[in-house]
């Protein structure tokens, strides 16, 4: 079921999408060379408790999953594309780390995500974060009323194909609301003028991740939950909240 949000359910939304957002600049300016996975994830639950909220990771268990997820927030590193829990591991330099992040606030959710190269990296990593961000934006830009799921997805996909990126098959964006999955689902390549036509009160979370190498095949590590790319390239994914409105797309997830 596809619920239309009130501008007083938006605006709920938003104060989640704040939180959200300040709990990634937080964890964006820690992270560093030699710093501990875990330490970050402890930096992020720090910031959603301050602000009263809850975390939407720390404990999900979906049916696939093997055991509760660990932490507040996903880490990501180099081939991982999603879902990697937060552990000991450190940060190395030339890294590409990928931060998700989700909290409610009165029952209303929030979902973003961030990829930064830590230290000096590469070319090519910086590129890769760079294209998946022009993508999310032109997704996102993409967004109004009467266009289709399959024209925000048709925005992302030829970025990340123009720039000779592989885009992971089953991965992308969903619906967001009082749950943090909802229908409908947002794929992150697509053809245009397909899919469910946007309605003002709709909210989705556009999410692209693009990968190295041009593949598109993806495996699961043996954590159960992190999801690889399967020719261990690099992968970077970033994520709005938004919300379709009469006036244009609105992003919730800033601060």
């Amino acid at each position: 079921m596809i619920e239309l949000k009130s501008r007083g359910e938006l605006a709920a939304m938003r104060e989640a999408g704040r939180v959200v957002a300040r709990a990634l600049a937080a964890t964006r300016e820690y992270a560093a060379i030699g710093v501990r996975l875990d330490e970050l994830d402890a930096v992020a639950r720090s910031v959603i408790s301050d602000a009263g909220a809850e975390p939407l990771f720390l404990g999900y268990r979906p049916s696939w999953a093997p055991s509760p997820f660990p932490g507040a927030i996903c880490t990501s590193v180099n081939e991982v594309i999603v879902h990697g829990p937060p552990g000991p591991a450190r940060l190395g330099d030339g890294d590409l780390l990928s931060i998700d992040c989700g909290a409610s606030v009165d029952g209303w959710c929030a979902d973003a995500a961030i990829s930064v190269v830590v230290g000096r990296g590469g070319t090519i990593a910086g590129e890769l974060v760079a294209t998946t961000e022009q993508a999310l934006w032109d997704g996102i830009d993409a967004a109004h009323p009467g266009v289709r799921i399959g024209d925000i997805s048709h925005a992302i996909g030829i970025v990340g194909r123009s720039a000779g990126f592989g885009i992971p098959g089953r991965l992308g964006g969903h619906g967001v609301g009082r749950q943090w999955h909802e229908s409908p689902f947002v794929p992150n390549d697509g053809a245009p003028g397909r899919g469910m036509p946007l309605r003002p009160g709709l909210v989705l979370a556009i999410e692209p991740m693009f990968v190295t190498g041009g593949r598109d095949a993806i495996d699961t590590g043996a954590d159960g939950w992190s999801v690889l790319a399967a020719d261990g390239e690099c992968a970077a994914h970033v994520e709005h909240t938004v919300a379709i409105t009469d006036d244009g797309p609105v992003v919730l997830t800033v601060d």
